[in-house]
């Protein structure tokens, strides 16, 4: 999705004026200033692929739904914290980022865990509770990080401390009976302490003050394989400093949950309500591409999307629920659609969408360039038939004019060139026929859905009906519809044969008071879905 710019889309299954009212509204916005994208809601058919070839404009960007997904509310990590990083890198990570948690990455980017504040308070309380710091598993390369100081022996990138911390203090008797092989030991600069905690076989040695140290002991270090680390730190900040060694893998939370970028929104709430973090890692392909933070779950900015051609949920995109809507452009009813705040909507009795998106153009003092005016022309040529259509009005002609003015096409001949763009049905499947423009209704408490589109020879649907018609009863089934009725208008003729499937069936021989023949019932004069199908179908369910 396009969280950052306003979606303008259609409804399925898009026809011409649905495709090219969204690329022509998009326009206007932008060019007042507003981040908008043109989208659509299905597969492009071939009169608009004719169009857009026609006048080399790029189709919309295709959205199959509106249900959020993690990529869309996930965010960059901004500082990757390593299992071999002290607490001291992490507590510095989290002062400066003012993060609460981070997700720990290994080298090749691979998640390896989580830490949080509560477990570098954990870890705090362990030490008060503890009588001394355990140093399993620290290299020496941390502590002499931590606590800024020299190596003196032993190799860093090698040497792993054991055991615990002892600090050297006293006399050299208490000092002799402490447990200190194996052990890290601090201690002063005094020679012949540091030499006792060397024979009692420390495994290193720090150094407070800078303090010097005898070259015997450096002898008898460097045989023992033992380190020597001198900082300038007083015992007292050694002893506060010297947990801080320890590598972030000892307190972090491991495995982890972890999302993909593709997951649904609602599918992943669950999981964060048992496990309650912050943030979660977001990987693709083993590896951590982003972060998803559980506030973005509670309080989700939806989606702002404006409807064209369209304003019931039933004909819109998946998800839209979803979504936030803030306009409305359309000349349908009224489809029930509710918002949660005041919107801006322009609904208009007119034959095109187009029609009100190429006023509301030059309303504003937009100027619409050659390529929007020849979409939005086709649009209307499409929608009205070329002024045939009973929804056609005297403001989709002399609009058609004007954007005609601009394009220098000839409205009748360019009219033509579209219209049978749109009624070769001869690489055309019984599917792709009938969902060339397949709308749902609500027809009183019945489902219902009404497919349309336009002819030039009728002879060619004839030969297809058996394939057509068993396409109709299993759509009907899976999608449990109680009528679904396909029109095939001819052009020509001014008329539209119809075939209808579904449990109510009936309901179309008593709103149009005809009787089936072979096939179809004819309807002749009636051209329009809006004004000529769905109003006597409205009137007879309610009878």
């Amino acid at each position: 999705m396009h969280s950052d710019s306003t979606i303008i889309i259609g409804h399925r299954n898009p026809d011409t004026d649905s495709i090219c009212s969204a690329i022509g509204y998009a326009h206007l916005k932008r060019a007042l200033g507003e981040k908008v994208v043109a989208c659509r809601a299905g597969k492009i058919n071939p009169e608009t692929q004719f169009v857009l070839n026609f006048f080399g404009v790029a189709p919309p960007t295709l959205i199959n739904d509106l249900y959020p997904r993690v990529r869309d509310i996930m965010f960059p990590a901004k500082v990757l914290v390593k299992p071999h990083d002290t607490i001291r890198d992490l507590a510095a990570a989290m002062n400066e980022h003012g993060a609460k948690s981070f997700v720990i990455a290994n080298d090749d980017g691979s998640v390896a865990g989580m830490v949080s504040v509560g477990d570098l308070a954990r870890h705090y309380l362990n030490e008060i509770h503890s009588e001394l710091t355990m140093m399993d598993g620290i290299d020496l390369a941390n502590v002499v990080r931590v606590l800024q100081g020299d190596v003196i022996t032993g190799d860093v990138n090698r040497v792993q401390l054991r055991g615990r911390v002892w600090i050297a203090a006293g006399r050299n008797e208490t000092i002799a009976g402490a447990p200190i092989p194996g052990n890290t030991v601090i201690v002063s600069d005094r020679v012949e302490s540091q030499k006792l905690c060397l024979d009692s076989g420390a495994r290193c040695l720090i150094v407070t003050l800078g303090g010097e140290i005898d070259r015997e002991g450096i002898a008898g270090a460097e045989e023992r394989q033992a380190g020597i680390v001198k900082t300038r730190y007083d015992t007292y900040v050694c002893a506060k400093l010297i947990s801080q060694c320890v590598p972030v893998g000892k307190i972090m939370n491991s495995p982890v949950v972890s999302f993909r970028p593709d997951e649904l929104v609602s599918e992943i709430r669950h999981m964060i309500g048992r496990t309650n973090f912050r943030i979660y890692p977001v990987v693709d392909g083993g590896r951590l591409v982003a972060v998803v933070s559980s506030d973005k779950l509670i309080v989700r900015e939806r989606q702002p999307v404006i409807l064209v051609d369209h304003s019931e949920f039933s004909q819109s995109v998946e998800g839209i629920e979803e979504a936030r809507i803030v306009e409305i452009i359309d000349h349908h009813r009224l489809g029930g659609i509710e918002t949660g705040e005041p919107i801006f909507i322009r609904h208009d009795p007119v034959g095109s969408t187009a029609t009100i998106v190429a006023n509301l153009h030059w309303h504003r003092n937009i100027d619409i360039p050659y390529h929007i005016a020849g979409l939005l022309l086709a649009a209307v040529l499409s929608d009205t038939l070329v002024f045939r259509s009973p929804t056609c009005t005297a403001v989709d002609r002399d609009t058609a004019r004007r954007l005609a003015q601009l394009t220098n096409l000839d409205i009748e001949d360019f009219g033509r060139k579209v219209l049978r763009a749109g009624a070769d049905l001869s690489n055309l499947s019984a599917p792709e026929i009938v969902h060339k423009d397949l709308k749902e209704f609500a027809i009183g408490e019945l489902r219902a859905a009404v497919a349309q589109t336009f002819i030039f020879d009728m002879g060619e649907v004839v030969e297809r009906m058996p394939r057509i018609q068993e396409y109709l009863q299993n759509l009907v089934q899976r999608k449990g519809y109680d009528i679904l009725i396909m029109l095939f208008t001819d052009i020509i003729e001014e008329a539209s044969y119809m075939t209808v499937a579904g449990s109510s069936a009936w309901l179309a021989e008593k709103a149009f008071n005809c009787r089936q023949d072979g096939y179809f019932f004819y309807l002749p004069g009636v051209v329009s879905r809006k004004k000529q199908v769905i109003p006597p179908l409205n009137a007879a369910a309610r009878s």
